[in-house]
């Protein structure tokens, strides 16, 4: 993800002089140095000496290690923080960075690697105007942002669009495997299965109707459609999903408490 938000960022502009990143494993730096020419070493504190702003592009179990190594230089330039970990809170992260961090949490999504990712973002009361514009230009690099209002609305975009494109991938394979099922070879089941989402995709986001019409308008009186319609409804499809998108939403604030 951090590779990601790089290439969005140099993409759009900004200057990869500009751009620190620190790693422990070299080889990972040298994969970066790769995408573009950004300043790098294995020294967190030293990465985040000059920052403005600092990404925390971690995995939640090192999150306490990695704001231990900048909590001091963080604190000296009074930098925004803009932590991507699933699952640590602002509160626990305050407790390393200090009661006057300004922390922003993003929930972004792995279409981000293509830059058409969606991101969600909620700011504590220490960030300024100016800091929430910056945390969005970031984001914005690699796809859509949205804030949301409070840090436990998080769980659910967990929940929507940070697990989302599981659920689609999931819904794509029972439809391939459906399709070779009733004869089709699997190239031709996949190269019609991902094209059609892509293509529903496109409709939804470029249509002037919302998705039940969308829906009205495939979907002829009698038809093929309709009687496929008619199946996922009577077998409860909608609880399915329902009961998926709880469930990891229960899961996000579990491993918020666990994280402490």
């Amino acid at each position: 993800m951090a590779s990601s938000i790089i290439g969005g960022l140099v993409e759009s502009g900004h200057p990869p002089e500009l751009i620190s990143a620190a790693d422990p494993f070299p080889e990972s730096l040298d994969r970066l140095a790769q995408i573009a020419p950004v300043k790098v070493c294995t020294d967190n504190a030293a990465a985040v000496a000059d920052a403005d702003v600092v990404i925390m592009a971690v995995k939640p179990q090192v999150m306490a290690e990695a704001t231990n190594s900048i909590a001091r230089a963080v604190r000296a330039r009074r930098a925004l923080v803009i932590s991507i970990a699933a699952g640590v809170t602002i509160t626990s992260m305050q407790a390393r960075l200090g009661p006057e961090a300004a922390i922003v949490r993003c929930m972004p999504n792995t279409p981000a690697l293509l830059g058409c990712g969606a991101s969600a973002l909620f700011a504590n009361a220490n960030v300024s105007e100016q800091q929430r514009q910056h945390a969005e230009a970031i984001l914005s690099a690699v796809g859509i942002t949205r804030w949301v209002p409070e840090e436990s609305a998080l769980d659910a975009i967990t929940a929507l669009s940070g697990s989302g494109p599981a659920y689609f991938f999931l819904f794509m394979e029972a439809m391939i495997d459906t399709a070779c099922e009733l004869g089709l070879d699997r190239e031709t089941a996949t190269t019609m299965a991902l094209q059609t989402g892509l293509g529903a995709a496109r409709m939804a986001l470029e249509s002037d109707v919302d998705l039940t019409e969308l829906r009205r308008r495939v979907t002829s009186p009698g038809g093929t459609t309709e009687r496929a319609v008619e199946s996922f409804e009577s077998d409860g499809l909608r609880t399915v999903v329902a009961n998926a998108l709880h469930a990891a939403a229960q899961r996000s604030g579990q491993l918020a408490r666990e994280m402490g």
